[in-house]
């Protein structure tokens, strides 16, 4: 028994061990790409920058499309949490504190995670998990029908995937924009989103 406990104590260190270096390697990336750029980005770069060796890197990811696909999905998830939690926290919010509330948070995780944006422009063949995209959708709709009690299920559900996809729409504008003129971009996607939804929830 203490022979197969000790075993057990080993493993969970080097379990940590990885996870704290695909951890440090996914920043290394953001950092690079946030600098550089996605096609000036370098593996060499990177793991300079996360100070591991080049054959430490490789152990985890075979090439940068593989290391830029998992940091993709990094985003993806941390973004998912940021909505949960808005859609939580909404509550008692009115319809524009609602919408100022949710491009604050697109804007403020954009300004966290620099590449975000470069890496908008890359083709990885990213797709998120259906089930967790259905899942956020199903969080604004029921956040939707406590505005609006008379939508039906369906209603609030696709109230919810416009909503949504016109947010995620301001994507494409904002990478190319200018400081100034992401400002700007936030103003008009603040009162498109915020007068559909009032007409909406009415």
């Amino acid at each position: 028994m203490s022979s197969a406990l000790s075993g057990t104590a080993r493993r969970v260190p080097q379990q940590e061990r990885a996870a704290r270096r695909v951890d440090a390697l996914l920043e290394a990336a953001g950092a690079v790409i946030a600098e550089r750029g996605f096609d000036a980005a370098t593996m060499t770069a990177i793991a300079e920058r996360a100070g591991a060796s080049i054959g430490a890197v490789y152990q985890y990811f075979p090439n940068k499309e593989a290391l830029v696909f998992a940091l993709r999905t990094r985003y993806a998830e941390e973004m998912e949490e940021r909505w949960t939690a808005l859609s939580v926290a909404a509550e008692g919010m009115t319809v524009p504190e609602l919408v100022g509330s949710l491009f604050e948070m697109m804007a403020a995780f954009m300004a966290t995670r620099p590449a975000y944006i470069p890496l908008l422009s890359v083709s990885l063949n990213f797709k998120r998990d259906a089930a967790a995209r259905n899942r956020l959708r199903g969080r604004f709709a029921e956040l939707f029908q406590r505005y609006q009690p008379a939508l039906s299920g369906d209603e609030a559900f696709r109230i919810a995937e416009v909503t949504l996809q016109v947010v995620k729409s301001m994507n494409p504008l904002y990478a190319v924009a200018r400081p100034k003129e992401r400002t700007l971009l936030l103003v008009e996607y603040k009162q498109v989103v915020a007068s559909y939804l009032e007409s909406r929830l009415a």
